[in-house]
């Protein structure tokens, strides 16, 4: 987005932003559509904004989303990370245990960066192209191929990681050749095929 050109705020700049996030928007989207900290903090005491998280605030007004916790994770990621490992599992309905952390993907030259990470969240590292992606509302996830491969590879429990895998392939939103992580990682346990 381009910052505002003028000082003055401009709300509906504001509410089309928060609109495609669940109603969230971070500081430095605000002061691209012309709201300074200072105006920040006056529509906080006024109970239009709420403070969500440092530096990510919610429009009072806006309806809930679905994913609003994985939108704050993601906003705070600077629009790079993609959910993946068990929450895109969930994302994608591939597993009925609720992760107990968010698991999020950020490209690999941000392992060199030093991060305050949010509370529950478990970062990996990896580049993820746009054809790997799929949307849930206003965030993205990895697609069920890259989702069960990057949970091969990280030891989801065999049981867990069959059926997730035996799901997709019943719905027909993976293929066998796309699973060979999965294959590989399920081998000592009896394969792929329950």
């Amino acid at each position: 987005m381009e910052a505002a050109t003028s000082t003055s705020p401009n709300w509906d700049h504001l509410f089309e932003t928060a609109a495609a996030q669940d109603g969230l928007f971070t500081t430095q989207q605000a002061a691209e559509a012309g709201y300074s900290p200072q105006l920040i903090a006056h529509h906080l005491g006024s109970g239009r904004m709420i403070r969500v998280r440092r530096g990510v605030y919610r429009l009072v007004h806006f309806p809930a989303g679905d994913h609003e916790e994985l939108v704050v994770v993601w906003l705070w990621s600077e629009h790079k990370g993609v959910f993946s490992h068990q929450t895109a599992l969930a994302l994608h309905d591939l597993s009925d245990v609720l992760p107990s952390q968010i698991h999020l993907t950020l490209p690999q030259l941000w392992k060199k960066r030093r991060l305050r990470v949010p509370e529950g969240v478990v970062l990996h590292y990896g580049d993820v192209s746009d054809g790997e992606r799929r949307w849930f509302g206003a965030v993205p996830a990895t697609d069920p191929a890259r989702t069960l491969e990057d949970c091969a590879l990280e030891h989801l429990s065999p049981d867990l990681l069959r059926d997730a895998a035996l799901d997709a392939l019943q719905r027909g939103i993976v293929t066998r050749g796309q699973l060979g992580a999965v294959a590989e990682a399920l081998e000592p346990f009896g394969g792929l095929d329950p």
